[in-house]
């Protein structure tokens, strides 16, 4: 099982680790709800040490990335990121990645579970003059997300952070910073040595945030309607289909245009919706989503919002069917509850904190 280099500050806060995708982290410290309405109301500390980080360079690494990504690579300007996804011929999703423009190369951040995946599928289609440098197990990942997150983060490092725009980021001490996150929150993202990382992590901690463990990482992400590979992205489903197209740029090319282009002629089989569930029991990924008793299509996520109090869910449905208030079932161990399509995101902050830079 791998470690990332804060397990040993895990367990002296008494987290309850888990294997996540091979890797020893916590499912929580207190509990999912009240880690949860931490971020949202004052400021998180997530450690997210197991995301893959590799860094692409050399000769033809931004041709290379044209045709590899979904996004156009080629517009951002140093200091940029942008969130991207990876295709295979199919259109489908190998992951969903963002992608850092450095001055000489360029940093991709990769889900846990697919870095192999990615590095071996990128591997195979890289010119020689392209190198891709594995970055994982030398740095460290350390994410303060919530409203508080420059008051806290501020004086722990050289960036001004009231001047980072949205999706941007920026060299310094103790390492690179991005204005970047997945709880639908303002926050940061801090990469640095691992050896810097427990003494990060500790200043932080003693500065007022509250670590945040997989749990309640998952409910933000659902709230603030933000896509999980292996939940709402997989290989068996197309950006279109995902509500991710946003991130496709057709006006270039790139691995899994022609048949995404195709799959959109043809007309979609399925779309991704929000639902609000009219019962307290949660849909787990799988159930089953009908219409008049009826299967019509599969939950991707669930959870009880903290935030709301409300049983909400994201679910695969076919296009028909997914009209903002359109009466659905959800199967519940066999027992069919109502749901109502709803609005993505569930959650969104009334003022962020910057302007993007997507």
């Amino acid at each position: 099982m791998a470690r990332t280099p804060l397990y040993e500050a895990h367990l002296a806060l008494q987290g309850h680790v888990v294997d996540f995708h091979g890797w020893d982290l916590p499912l929580y410290y207190k509990d999912i709800r009240s880690e949860h309405l931490a971020v949202r109301k004052d400021a998180g500390l997530f450690d997210l040490s197991h995301m893959g980080r590799l860094r692409v360079s050399g000769a033809g690494a931004l041709e290379f990335l044209e045709k590899s990504l979904t996004q156009a690579i080629g517009e951002m300007p140093v200091g940029r990121c942008r969130y991207s996804l990876v295709l295979n011929e199919a259109g489908r999703i190998l992951d969903d990645i963002l992608v850092y423009r450095e001055a000489a190369s360029f940093f991709l951040v990769v889900n846990a579970g697919n870095r192999e995946k990615i590095l071996a599928w990128l591997g195979a289609r890289k010119p020689a003059s392209v190198q891709i440098t594995d970055l994982t197990r030398e740095t460290a990942l350390i994410a303060i997300q919530g409203p508080r997150s420059v008051e806290i983060l501020q004086p722990l490092v050289s960036q001004d952070l009231g001047a980072m725009k949205y999706y941007t980021f920026a060299d310094g001490k103790p390492g690179m910073v991005s204005r970047t996150g997945y709880t639908g929150e303002d926050g940061f993202e801090v990469f640095l040595p691992a050896a810097a990382a427990t003494g990060l992590w500790n200043a932080l901690l003693k500065a007022g945030t509250v670590p945040i463990g997989l749990g309640a990482r998952d409910t933000l992400r659902l709230e603030a309607g933000m896509p999980l590979y292996g939940h709402e992205l997989d290989e068996e489903t197309n950006p279109l289909e995902a509500g991710v197209d946003w991130a496709v740029k057709f006006t270039k090319e790139f691995t899994g245009r022609a048949a995404l282009e195709k799959a959109k002629a043809a007309g979609l089989a399925k779309k991704l919706v929000g639902l609000e569930v009219a019962d307290k029991r949660i849909p787990r990924q799988g159930y089953a989503v009908c219409k008049a008793a009826t299967p019509v299509g599969v939950v991707a996520s669930g959870t009880a919002s903290p935030l709301t109090g409300k049983t909400l869910a994201t679910a695969y449905v076919p296009p028909a069917e997914t009209a903002v208030g359109n009466a659905l079932e959800v199967d519940i161990r066999g027992q069919k509850y109502p749901a109502k399509v709803v609005p993505l995101p569930f959650y969104k902050r009334e003022k962020p904190a910057a302007k993007t830079g997507v």
